[in-house]
């Protein structure tokens, strides 16, 4: 099987997040055959849920999918570094492989803060893959923060 980024799927995920308000973080799931199984942008404040990130709705459609809380094989796409909870529940899924598009110094849970797949607790240490899709998921997060502040969303 060759290689295919999901990341652009993801990249308009985030920036239909952030049309709705929601901070833009957009996540797609990848089955073992390259078929996308869910795709999903942040949903937290329309939810009123807080565990409604990207990666937690398409990880949950996943699993409903495939009917079975474990995702082997599957690939998760996210544009922006998962934070603790959603590493939490990635290795809980056995997801096999997450790209990331930009790292987040302040949450994340992979490369930075918590480091989740580096504890000895954790069950299962998915392959990650940093800085998918170049600048552009950064770009969306820092547009969207500079729009809040200036009060234009």
């Amino acid at each position: 099987m060759v290689f295919k980024s999901h990341m652009n799927q993801a990249l308009e995920e985030a920036r239909a997040a952030a049309g709705r308000g929601e901070v833009p973080v957009g996540a797609v799931l990848v089955a073992p055959d390259g078929r996308v199984v869910a795709a999903s942008g942040n949903r937290t404040r329309e939810l009123c849920d807080p565990s409604a990130h990207a990666e937690m709705l398409v990880i949950r459609a996943g699993c409903a999918a495939a009917g079975s809380e474990r995702l082997p094989g599957y690939d998760l796409y996210v544009t922006l570094e998962p934070c603790a909870m959603c590493a939490a529940a990635i290795a809980a899924a056995r997801i096999a492989r997450v790209y990331y598009g930009a790292a987040d110094p302040k949450s994340g849970g992979v490369a930075h803060g918590a480091q989740v797949f580096t504890h000895a607790q954790t069950h299962h240490v998915p392959e990650v893959y940093d800085g998918i899709g170049g600048e552009e998921p950064a770009r969306i997060l820092r547009d969207f923060f500079a729009r809040k502040r200036n009060g234009l969303c």
